[in-house]
């Protein structure tokens, strides 16, 4: 009755009052209105429910959640609990007021209008749902290895290989980098840390990774990176589709690192859609490849890494192992194992992790057996994964002759091996392909040689002449040899017990103390022997030792007593090389009998006499007498009959030549027979008496040579020369044979009667290919060069120059030279010429670019050491020294000053400053100084040096970079650095 009458008076108020009336119908369908916002509610808290479903489906999946839903799901929560607030307030409406007699028309007028209202919102949100086009994207999340950067040992030998990497990744101008080493020594590890680092340090946004590996498979690149870029690409899309897509991505992000990891052979980085040179925009590649010519191939800057030092090898194998290295018994074992690893990270962590908390000793002891005995079956077990990496390198060698070269590098024994060795067995083994002369054969050894050091294979030695080998390479090199070639290999520890099968192609002995070999061996395969006795130790051959070798191509005895050759030896028809370096021979008759003898090689051997016998050898391309300190007789016509000799070496082989024509009956052999030797190329002797030589005997061009005259012969390794000549003459008349060597790049010279001018004398041409001169000993020169007697520039190669001992020279060039003189200049070293007042011209200085070294001592008259003219001292000028690193001046006593002119003098480079016994020196020089990094100062005594004028070397200026020096009152001491 109540509501019928509320509902006739609404109406009523509707005619009268329409804006009252749309006001009041809230009061009449609030039930309405509450019932639509809970079933709006309903089908909101069904959609809510389906994309919560979704969106903790995509989370479990990692991908990133659409933020717009994330905000809608926060909506909805809110606007849900509220609906069911306003809800639970419908009680209230049916309360009546007026002591029960009316409805509550206020509370059901609100109530209906806010459920009306939240419907409208509730509607709205639920359509907003249905726009949703997707819930998530798929994420591109951070590698692992970016984060922890675990397994990175900041090692000492990784430091600076490390640090040039991430300066490279700073140069602007660099857009490739490429790190290179053998396998298993950690580049991966390092690049991975260098990129850790630059993500860091915000360097790059985005670091991408992919391994290529020997076996490219340029999809499986592609997808890697485009992975980790988030990219999608088609399952039908071909190669160059997916290149150009990756290479327009790589190319528009700001900063990006692209790491291409495990390079094998030439990449083409725009087929795989990485930018390269000027198109990488904020994108730089970092490779790493075993074959630094790879590397270069692809355009990239080089850094190399090498194996760890023992110590840090110490340290990694005790981190991996565990306490147990340390431990009694195991820790000298745990050494021995340490160090055979010979530094190598891959093989370090394996070997340790599988002996990690092994206590027993047997366990260790067969561990370090297999790694000294290397085998065929050291590719199993523990070894297995350092080897196989090893041995992936070894077949990736695509050339047999490359192949072949590298296992008989392993074949050398000891650690470093000469690269003349590798040239004689290579020569006679028949390895090399396509080569008919020795010259011809030790280019393409270099080139082997330098292709298996690109490919992390081989070392470099002290210096060119030689090579080595890393220990687990050397052992893999072994293992590979004796599988498939049936290489008997035996080292110092070997058991003397052993000894080869018939089926072996090559035999190496290395410092062994194997006593004798055995009566009735053969060997019919055999083409390679060799044995290295220690100590010249006596080792008992049978004579008939050779009957079972019919195919011995190379035989090297080292170092033994062999009173006389076996002499079966006569029967090797096939053998091609013969080393008899260093041992003790008395008969070698014998030998004349090998008709096919093509290397010849008695180098450090006790002889004294060659027969003629060796006469017979018509087919010898190469004889080495080097070192042969006893020989004094060689029979005649030997060394003329040797009509193929294209090499010849008797360096401190002091014969005694004898004049051709003064006797009938010639005991010795005479210099005239070399004349006759029409292919000889390649010539070292030692000539103590000048006066022999004959006429033109050095008319001939000779390629290679060391040839020393007059006095005794000199170390020249530090010379990396192919052309010497050291020269002592006693008559101006022996000077004449040599104006012909003017392709000369060491030149040494010594008492020549008569000369005055160096240029003019020998080479009026300048001596274009000279690079080292050494001028000693000789009161006639006056001076090195005088420009007006030479056509052109003199001296434009060299790139030492040693004067000492000169007491009447006057100036090293008299006048001006030109500009291409002198260019290549690195060190100049002048000693007690004490007529010498200066070394250059201020106007020469200006064209010593490459200068890097000074040192003049003992010069009692040296009064500059560069001086200037007087049309040069007129205007101010400066003089620059971009690579002068070192300036010593020492016991001058007549030096003032460097230069007295008013320049202005930088020393872009100059790190040590030495001047002492210089008492008259008071300012370094007439300018103004500059030194920038310059770090010890050696100076010459309280008075040398005015502070107060800015034109002299201020102490206080250098005092934070400068590390050797004193301080009293303010002045720099007197310190001598002898």
């Amino acid at each position: 009755m109540v509501d019928a009458v509320v509902t006739v008076a609404l109406e009523v108020a509707k005619c009268l009052f329409p804006p009252i009336g749309r006001q009041l119908s809230y009061v009449r369908k609030y039930k309405a209105n509450l019932e639509n916002l809970n079933k709006e509610t309903e089908k909101l808290t069904d959609a809510r429910d389906s994309i919560q479903k979704k969106v903790d489906d995509a989370r479990r999946n990692g991908d990133l959640i659409d933020k717009r839903v994330e905000s809608w799901l926060i909506g909805v929560d809110k606007i849900i609990a509220e609906a069911d607030t306003l809800t639970g307030e419908e009680e209230n409406a049916y309360k009546r007021c007026f002591k029960g007699l009316c409805p509550n028309l206020k509370k059901r007028y609100q109530l209906s209008q806010k459920a009306a209202t939240k419907e409208k919102s509730i509607a709205e949100l639920r359509e907003e749902a249905e726009k949703f086009a997707q819930i998530s994207c798929p994420t591109v999340p951070e590698e692992p290895w970016l984060r922890s950067g675990k397994g990175y040992e900041a090692f000492e030998s990784r430091i600076s290989t490390l640090q040039n990497v991430q300066k490279a990744l700073l140069d602007p101008d660099i857009s490739i980098i490429g790190v290179y080493g053998m396998g298993g020594v950690g580049k991966t590890t390092l690049v991975k840390e260098a990129a850790r680092r630059a993500k860091k340090d915000k360097l790059f946004d985005k670091v991408v990774f992919a391994e290529v590996s020997e076996t490219p498979d340029i999809r499986k690149v592609q997808e890697e990176l485009a992975d980790q870029l988030g990219m999608k690409f088609d399952e039908e899309s071909d190669v160059p589709g997916r290149a150009r897509r990756l290479y327009a991505r790589l190319q528009n992000e700001n900063k990006i690192l692209a790491i291409l990891d495990n390079i094998w052979e030439e990449l083409d980085l725009e087929k795989v859609g990485v930018p390269s040179g000027n198109d990488c925009r904020g994108c730089k590649v970092l490779l790493t490849a075993r074959d630094r010519h790879v590397l270069e191939s692809i355009g990239s800057k080089t850094l190399g890494i090498d194996v760890l030092s023992d110590e840090e090898a110490w340290t990694l194998f005790k981190k991996m192992v565990g306490d147990c290295a340390e431990n009694g018994e195991l820790k000298s074992i745990a050494t021995d194992v340490a160090k055979e690893c010979g530094g190598l990270p891959i093989a370090i962590v394996t070997l340790a992790k599988s002996l990690r908390n092994k206590s027993s000793v047997s366990t260790w002891k067969d561990a370090l057996r297999q790694l000294r005995s290397p085998s065929p079956w050291n590719f199993k077990g523990v070894l297995a994964k350092p080897y196989s990496a090893i041995e992936l390198s070894y077949n990736y060698l695509r050339e047999e002759e490359l192949q072949q070269l590298f296992l008989q590098c392993s074949l050398m024994g000891s650690p470093q091996a000469s690269m003349q060795d590798l040239l004689k067995y290579a020569i006679g083994l028949g390895i090399l392909k396509g080569v008919s002369t020795v010259e011809e054969a030790r280019d393409k050894v270099n080139t082997l040689v330098d292709q298996l050091k690109d490919a992390s294979l081989l070392l470099d030695g002290t210096n060119s002449y030689w090579f080595s080998m890393h220990d687990v390479v050397r052992d893999v090199a072994i293992s590979i040899a004796s599988r498939d070639y049936h290489v008997f290999t035996m080292r110092n520890e070997g058991d003397p017990r052993q000894w080869p099968d018939k089926k072996c192609s090559r035999i190496s002995l290395y410092d062994n103390t194997i006593s004798e070999i055995p009566q009735g061996w053969e060997c019919p395969q055999l083409e390679f022997f060799y044995i290295f006795a220690p100590n010249n130790s006596p080792l008992k051959i049978p004579d008939n030792i050779f009957i079972g070798m019919p195919k011995l191509k190379v035989l090297d005895f080292t170092r033994m007593r062999l009173l006389s050759l076996p002499s079966s030896i006569h029967l090797l028809t096939d053998l091609r090389t013969l080393c008899l370096d260093g041992c003790q021979l008395e008969d070698i008759r014998v030998i004349g009998e090998l008709r096919k003898l093509e290397i010849l090689s008695l180098q450090a051997s006790v002889i004294e006499q060659l027969p003629m016998e060796i006469g017979q050898l018509t087919q010898l391309k190469l004889l080495d007498l080097s070192y042969c300190s006893k020989l004094k007789v060689i029979a005649p016509n030997v060394l003329s009959n040797l009509s193929q000799l294209e090499e010849l070496y008797m360096a401190r082989c002091y014969i005694k030549w004898e004049h051709l024509g003064l006797s009938i009956e010639r005991s010795n052999a005479s210099l005239v027979e070399l004349k006759n030797l029409s292919r000889l190329t390649t010539l070292e002797i030692n000539i103590l008496d000048a006066g022999i030589l004959p006429s033109g005997f050095f008319s001939r061009k000779l390629e290679r040579y060391r040839i020393v005259v007059g006095s005794e012969w000199d170390r020249f390794d530090k010379y990396k020369t192919r052309r010497t000549l050291k020269l002592k003459l006693n008559s101006r008349t022996c000077l004449e044979e040599w104006r012909g060597m003017k392709n000369v790049e060491y030149l040494c010279l010594e008492e020549l009667p008569g000369l005055t001018n160096v240029l003019h004398d020998l080479d009026g041409e300048g001596f274009a290919e000279l690079k080292h001169l050494n001028i000693r000993n000789n009161p006639n020169f006056l001076r090195i060069v005088d420009p007006l007697q030479v056509r052109c520039g003199a001296f434009r190669m060299l790139e030492s120059l040693v004067l000492k001992n000169l007491i009447n020279l006057e100036t090293i060039c008299h006048g001006h030279l030109q500009a291409e003189s002198f260019c290549n200049l690195k060190t100049i070293k002048v000693e007690s010429c004490h007529k010498l007042k200066n070394l250059f011209s201020f106007s020469t200085a200006k064209f010593l670019p490459q200068l890097g070294t000074i040192e003049v001592t003992g010069c009692n008259n040296v009064e500059e050491i560069f001086v200037s003219s007087n049309e040069e001292a007129i205007a101010k000028d400066e003089i620059i020294f971009p690579k002068l690193e070192y300036l010593n001046l020492h016991r001058l006593q007549s030096l003032t000053t460097f230069c007295s002119a008013n320049y202005t003098f930088k020393f872009l480079s100059l790190w040590r400053l030495s001047v002492s016994a210089c008492p008259k020196m008071k300012i370094f020089c007439g300018g103004v100084f500059s030194a920038p990094r310059l770090k010890e100062v050696w100076l010459n005594g309280q008075n040398c040096w005015d502070r107060d004028l800015n034109t002299t070397i201020q102490l206080s200026y250098y005092k934070t970079n400068v590390q050797t020096f004193e301080e009293d009152s303010g002045q720099p001491s007197i310190q001598n650095p002898e």
